[in-house]
């Protein structure tokens, strides 16, 4: 069903002057980008078959709507101030007596009281019989906020019951058979489909989403089970289940991922189709087998805030126009280069979406497709049936293409394809894993890859590595001094009046003071004196100080004008590029 299909059901299903709050709510969030009508429709079906009793906690409970951005939604129509979770109070002296289930059930919880008002935070303050019920029981004036429901259900749990978190209250309510015997595949799968175990593997996920994580770390130890978030590229620590939920737990996500729970002495990869907080997510699982168990890697994909921009990825003019010149040309190899988790793919991607005309046939093959690409052709590698990078490529020559590319150059017998490729009129694009632009060079000549062919065929190699981006509300201004200045040769790179790096200062809506990663670049073009020293077998550092002369600018020097422009931290540069 297209937006404008679902647009014309919801128009038909009710008349405009008779909508209900809920109704102008779900209104309000698809005016505002915060719900899809598609999504409104099928909500509203599953609302007429199970008889629910509201709409909008429906919406949430399927993923269809994120519960901020109902909160935010609310807030903004009924004109009622949010509260932050920080912002909770830790005791309250609250007189009037609420049973603890009725705030449970009814999503609010009381945190002060006077005379005349009892303060609440609600979740759903349209909601007039919870409201009706809270004066009643009161006799006085209230005074509303609003809060997300798991932060209300926390504050209960703190202020009313055991102080538990929520992860507590579910591991509370694990089955005492999860310490049983491992071995027994029925055992494990009874397990893995308690309502616990289900409920604790969707916190462990929907907290990745809230954290803007890219990866989940799920690993087992003796006597713990450890998990951890990546975010913004670096490894957090957070709440995990205790060490007995770890068989129930990983045997779970393995189901989840249509993985062999019985098969735990090899590794194994599958993938996660799921929506969390309204958003459409995949996620690639990869087990390992470790000492106390298996180590699961959980990589998440957000098909909703992917932005193929080439500016919002880190590219600057100055690196941007010689690379999509060299895009442009009708044929030969264009190689993106760097280590695993630097942003290669989604650089590609990008360059496919500038390629992708009517013109244009454009087919890939990849391990696995990350992201589906309209309008492009995307072959997923399957080594278990012998489609791998080589078969797989042998065959789409054969369907015309006018661009190619291939996920990664693993071998020579996938380079010598992709040359013999760029030789007969397409466009090649592909990865290789060097550490700069020169190494990807010399890493296909120690491929076995002739020289000739190499010079002939390679029009440019990108390199890049992502870095934090600064939290710019709170990023704090240090000037540096002439001495520091000379040292890191930025007087060289860019002549101004005043040399300022910028240092992360850690805030409530960035904890660690940075937000977002962007690439940071090297390009190298082809040109005939480097053809020359390719020929003469130069080494990368050779070449790299030839291409130099040219006029390219390292990792290193493109991530210092990028701490000048305040966007990153010299340490980040550190931290990521070898040059410092």
């Amino acid at each position: 069903m297209t937006e404008s299909q679902a647009k014309k059901e919801i128009e038909n299903q009710v008349n405009p002057q008779e909508l209900s709050f809920e109704e102008k709510l779900c209104e309000y969030m698809i005016e505002n980008g915060k719900l899809k009508a598609e999504d409104l429709v099928r909500g509203q079906r599953l609302y007429a078959e199970t008889l629910s009793t509201s709409l909008v906690p429906l919406l949430v409970r399927l993923g269809l709507a994120s519960e901020r951005d109902v909160a935010s939604s609310l807030s903004e129509l009924m004109n009622i101030a949010m509260i932050k979770e920080k912002d909770y109070p830790e005791t309250v002296t609250v007189e009037t007596e609420f049973p603890e289930r009725f705030m449970r059930e009814n999503l609010f919880v009381p945190i002060d009281e006077d005379a005349e008002t009892i303060k609440v935070i609600m979740v759903y303050p349209s909601d007039e019989f919870t409201v009706k019920a809270i004066k009643m029981a009161s006799s006085k004036k209230m005074d509303v906020l609003i809060g997300l429901p798991s932060e209300v259900e926390n504050a209960i749990e703190k202020l009313f019951g055991g102080g538990r978190s929520a992860m507590g209250q579910i591991v509370d309510n694990l089955s005492d058979e999860s310490t049983g015997d491992e071995e027994d595949v029925d055992h494990l799968r009874d397990l893995a489909s308690e309502a616990p175990v289900i409920r604790l593997v969707n916190i462990i996920m929907q907290r990745a989403v809230e954290a803007r994580a890219s990866d989940i770390h799920v690993e087992p130890f003796e006597n713990r089970l450890k998990v951890r978030y990546r975010i913004d590229g670096v490894l957090q620590e957070v709440e995990s289940p205790p060490a007995r939920s770890t068989a129930a737990v990983i045997s779970r996500i393995k189901i989840m991922a249509k993985l062999n729970i019985a098969e735990r002495r090899l590794p194994q990869d599958g993938r996660i189709m799921l929506r969390v907080q309204g958003k459409e997510l995949d996620l690639r699982v990869s087990t390992v087998p470790t000492s106390y168990g298996e180590s699961v890697v959980m990589r998440i994909l957000d098909r909703e805030s992917i932005v193929f921009d080439f500016h919002q990825l880190g590219f600057t003019d100055r690196i941007l126009e010689p690379f999509k010149k060299v895009l442009e040309l009708p044929h030969g190899i264009m190689l993106v280069t760097g280590p695993t988790g630097s942003g290669k793919t989604t650089t590609l991607y990008t360059a496919l979406q500038q390629l992708n005309t009517e013109e244009r046939k454009i087919i890939t093959v990849e391990d696995p497709v990350e992201y589906q690409l309209t309008g492009i052709n995307q072959i997923q590698v399957k080594s278990s049936i012998g489609l791998d990078f080589t078969s797989a490529l042998r065959a789409i020559v054969r369907q015309d293409p006018d661009v190619i590319m291939i996920g990664e150059m693993r071998d020579l017998e996938t380079a010598k394809i992709a040359i013999q490729s760029a030789l007969t009129g397409h466009l090649v694009l592909s990865t290789i894993h060097t550490n700069d632009a020169s190494g990807g060079i010399t890493r296909m000549l120690d491929m076995g890859v002739e020289d000739y062919l190499l010079t002939s065929t390679v029009n440019g190699i990108l390199a890049q590595r992502l870095v934090r981006k600064l939290y710019q509300d709170t990023a704090k201004k240090e000037i540096q001094t002439p001495e520091m200045i000379k040292s890191l040769g930025l007087d060289k790179l860019i002549k101004q009046d005043e040399y300022a790096f910028y240092k992360p200062v850690p805030s409530e809506n960035s904890l660690s003071g940075y937000s977002g990663r962007m690439s940071i670049l090297e390009f190298l073009e082809m040109s005939d004196p480097i053809r020359r020293l390719i020929m003469s077998h130069a080494t990368a550092g050779e070449i790299q100080n030839q291409a130099c002369k040219e006029g390219m600018m390292t990792i290193y020097q493109d991530g210092l004008l990028k701490c000048l422009d305040g966007r990153t931290s010299y340490e980040e540069i550190l931290r990521v590029s070898q040059d410092g």
